[in-house]
């Protein structure tokens, strides 16, 4: 009879055991897909602020151009409305990627600053220095993302 009782629990105790490390195991794995995702919105986030980024880059050149060679009032009116889209543009990812990764809020802020910089430049020269070190502002951002994911 004892041999009986002993290989009862020693059933019950083992289904138990597998029913905990298979609940362990399923646990681990629903981790695993909410880490892989959060990786795989902040990559996407990342990249959306870059091109953003890039985009209004472009135009506050173009538009910093414009005034400083003395186009038409006209040419520097449409860049200027332009820009506003461009630097509208960058808000959302900015926002989408500060909530997911606040450690990268540095790198981001100094990206965004950078570009929004190129904004009145005294002259063609600082316009350049201006646009290359808004381009190092978004490597550096680019290089932070990479760490952080």
């Amino acid at each position: 009879m004892w041999d009986s009782v002993i290989a009862v629990l020693g059933t019950l105790a083992g289904a138990l055991l597998a029913g905990v490390m298979q609940q362990r195991q399923a646990r681990a794995e629903r981790a695993e897909v909410r880490a892989e995702t959060r990786r795989e919105a902040i990559a996407a986030g990342v990249a959306s602020l870059l091109v953003a980024l890039a985009d209004h880059r472009r135009v506050m050149w173009l538009r910093e151009e414009a005034r400083l060679i003395g186009a038409p009032a006209d040419v520097v009116a449409a860049a200027r409305a332009e820009s506003h889209t461009t630097r509208s543009a960058v808000t959302a990812p900015q926002a989408t990627v500060t909530l997911l990764a606040p450690r990268l809020q540095p790198a981001i802020a100094a990206a965004v600053q950078a570009t929004y910089a190129l904004r009145s430049a005294p002259d063609l020269t600082n316009l350049n220095r201006l646009r290359a070190e808004a381009l190092d502002a978004a490597d550096r951002l680019m290089d932070a993302a990479t760490a952080a994911v």
